[in-house]
């Protein structure tokens, strides 16, 4: 027996295939559009339409864009001479928000992983190669996220980058400033001792 209209099923159901969202939580968002007044609602539709039909990928770096180019591959001050490898575009958002980083990016869209049949031609690894090639990179930073998947990702480009005489090199990962060293697990500080600096 169907508690909701099947319209109000339907709207929860495209709710809950969003990542991330139970089917609690998409009850909860289906009944605030509900409330929302025609005027809002149609806002709400327009945005997600208007998002669909106008972001696409940049044709440097695969980063979304509404332009001809994001902003950072348009902007004559970043270093074109550094590509920082990333899964997904969100990556470069947290990347950027720290205002260290001066050089451009390159988004994956995914990253290997051979038990949900994701292989090297189902993410921009060609688009990649093709930038390393034609341009002077001087440095290929890999950024990907230190699971395994992110581990074998990194781990497959850089056997792809060393013919080109690019220095590929790994983001540092260690212990988070602010927390204790016995609540650290041991690959953490395993790797911390690794990428120790001198002071």
């Amino acid at each position: 027996m169907a508690f909701f209209p099947a319209s109000l099923e339907t709207l929860v159901d495209k709710f809950a295939a969003l990542p991330g969202i139970g089917r609690k939580s998409a009850q909860r968002l289906a009944f605030h559009v509900l409330a929302l007044s025609d005027e809002e609602a149609r806002s709400f539709a327009d945005a997600i339409l208007d998002a669909k039909s106008n972001v696409h990928c940049c044709p440097v770096c695969q980063n979304l864009t509404e332009g001809e180019l994001c902003s950072i591959c348009a902007s004559p001050t970043r270093d074109k001479g550094t590509i920082c490898v990333v899964s997904e575009p969100r990556d470069v958002l947290s990347i950027e928000r720290g205002h260290e980083y001066n050089g451009t990016y390159h988004v994956l869209h995914g990253v290997l992983s051979p038990m949900s049949h994701v292989g090297p031609d189902d993410i921009r690894i060609k688009e990649l190669l093709v930038r390393v090639a034609e341009n002077e990179v001087e440095e290929v930073i890999m950024a990907t996220n230190p699971d395994t998947e992110g581990e074998a990702t990194a781990m497959y480009l850089s056997r792809l980058l060393k013919p080109f005489g690019t220095k590929v090199t790994r983001l540092a990962y260690g212990i988070p400033v602010g927390s204790n060293l016995e609540f650290t697990d041991d690959a953490t500080l395993n790797r911390a001792i690794e990428g120790r600096t001198e002071m």
